[in-house]
């Protein structure tokens, strides 16, 4: 079994992902590291050159090439554009989106125009926000609000909910 951690970029899937592989004796994935890999270059220098589609297609072809278990695999903000992707990661493991309201997310993300965002150009940090959260909740099995300072709670939370759901966490100490 996974658990799959989406949500937008600064929502902290990163962070609780990795706190929360710790605390199960998971491995951890980051998919915006593993495209970084497969294409030698920054995720912005990706969209630069190829445009922001080309980046969701090549994280989807890196999400669909995971055949993994008992990871915690912290997806890039647009792995939710790639419906066999999720079809794939879902097949797996359980989809938690960690979710933070538009605020808190404008406060923590300073660098929106060259973070390798996948987005359109023309695209607002709010619509972009809007558009992705439907597809998020559309394929999450559990959502979890980020709250700074409250990292352990969240982990504790993803765990009990899976746990909840039927899950044995074998490794989960």
């Amino acid at each position: 079994m996974n658990i799959i951690l989406v949500g937008m970029p600064g929502a902290g899937k990163s962070t609780i992902g990795v706190l929360l592989a710790k605390r199960i004796a998971f491995d951890f994935v980051d998919s915006d590291i593993n495209i970084q890999h497969k294409t030698g270059e920054s995720l912005q220098e990706t969209m630069d050159r190829d445009g922001y589609l080309r980046l969701r297609e090549i994280e989807e072809e890196v999400l669909c090439e995971l055949n993994i278990d008992n990871s915690v695999i912290s997806t890039g903000g647009s792995a939710v554009y790639g419906h066999r992707a999720m079809e794939h990661l879902k097949k797996n493991g359980v989809v938690v989106f960690i979710s933070a309201s538009l605020d808190e997310l404008k406060r923590r993300v300073h660098n929106y125009e060259n973070r390798g965002i996948a987005r359109r150009p023309d695209q607002s940090f709010q619509d972009l926000f809007l558009e992705r959260d439907l597809l998020y909740n559309k394929y999450c099995d559990i959502r979890v609000e980020s709250i700074k300072g409250n990292q352990d709670s969240m982990v504790e939370e993803i765990v009990d909910s899976i746990r909840n759901m039927g899950y044995k966490l074998e490794h989960a100490i």
